[in-house]
């Protein structure tokens, strides 16, 4: 998956673009998470998981750099 694609889907889904880089288990712990947050928050709380996911892709975009 493009870097572009990734951070769009990454503003919708977090978890999910979390997944598409390659964490499963990560990806399944923000969903438990983030699921709940979303409910009893209201959708403020939606941020967070936002730049979370950004920081994982640009991480994921520094190592493929490295290689």
């Amino acid at each position: 998956m493009s870097y572009p694609m990734n951070y769009v889907l990454a503003l919708l889904l977090p978890p999910l673009s979390i997944l598409l880089l390659g964490r499963p288990f990560l990806a399944i712990f923000v969903f438990l998470i983030w699921v709940p947050a979303l409910i009893f928050s209201g959708g403020l709380t939606h941020p967070m998981f936002i730049v979370l996911a950004w920081i994982l892709i640009l991480q994921s975009h520094e190592d493929h750099r490295a290689r």
